[in-house]
C-alpha cells in the first residue's frame, strides 16, 4: 500500500547530495560515528548484539539477514544529510512547492443536486507552497496516514477541484483508494 509519509521522504531523499553508504559495513560505520561511537546504543536501534554490530564494522560479516537489511538501511537513510533534508523542506514550504502525481478515487461532500460519486482519476499537480508546508508540518507532527491523506484532499481539494477559490465553493474531497503516490520536490 502507498502512504503518503513515505513518499514524502521519498521526494526529500531525491534532493540527496551524495548518495548514501551502500554497504552494510559502511551503514553500520555510519550509524555509529552518528550516535557518539556507541555499537552498543546501535545495537540496541537494530535489535542486534553490541559484538555483532563491532563484527559488521570491522566487515568480519559482510551480508546482513533481509530483516537487518531493511532495518539498518531505514535507519541509515532517517539520519543521512539532515541539513540537505531541512533545505528541500524549508524550499518546499516556502518558494517551490511540490509537484504530486496521484492516482485515486475521490469522493466528495458537495451542495444538493450535484453529484457526490466517488470517481478514479490521475491527477499530477504542482502544489502551492502553503500546502507542501502543511504536509511536512504534519509529518514532522507525527500525523497519522489518515490525517496526512486529510491534509492532501484538502489540497487538492482547493488547488484542482475548487481552483483557488474560483469554483466549487464548499466541496470538500475525500481522497481513498490510492493506487499510486509520488511527490516531487
Amino acid at each position: 500500500m502507498v502512504t503518503i509519509a513515505e513518499e514524502l521522504d521519498k521526494a526529500v531523499r531525491g534532493a540527496f547530495t551524495r548518495p548514501a553508504p551502500k554497504s552494510a559495513g559502511a551503514q553500520m560505520r555510519y550509524l555509529v560515528r552518528q550516535h557518539r561511537r556507541s555499537t552498543r546504543r546501535v545495537a540496541e536501534l537494530l535489535g542486534i548484539t553490541q559484538r555483532t554490530v563491532e563484527r559488521y564494522v570491522k566487515d568480519q560479516i559482510k551480508n546482513p539477514r533481509p530483516q537487518l537489511a531493511e532495518r539498518l538501511e531505514r535507519e541509515v537513510l532517517a539520519r543521512w544529510q539532515p541539513q540537505v533534508r531541512a533545505r528541500a523542506r524549508q524550499a518546499a514550504a516556502t518558494t517551490a512547492g511540490i509537484m504530486i502525481d496521484a492516482r485515486a478515487r475521490f469522493g466528495y461532500t458537495a451542495a444538493p443536486g450535484s453529484t457526490d460519486d466517488a470517481r478514479l482519476r490521475h491527477l499530477t499537480l504542482a502544489l502551492p507552497p502553503q500546502h507542501a508546508a502543511r504536509l511536512f508540518q504534519a509529518q514532522e507532527a507525527g500525523a497519522t496516514e489518515d490525517q496526512l491523506r486529510r491534509v492532501a484532499a484538502e489540497a487538492l481539494g482547493e488547488v484542482y477541484f475548487r481552483d483557488n477559490g474560483r469554483r466549487a465553493h464548499g466541496l470538500e474531497v475525500e481522497l481513498t483508494d490510492l493506487e499510486h503516490l509520488q511527490f516531487e520536490l
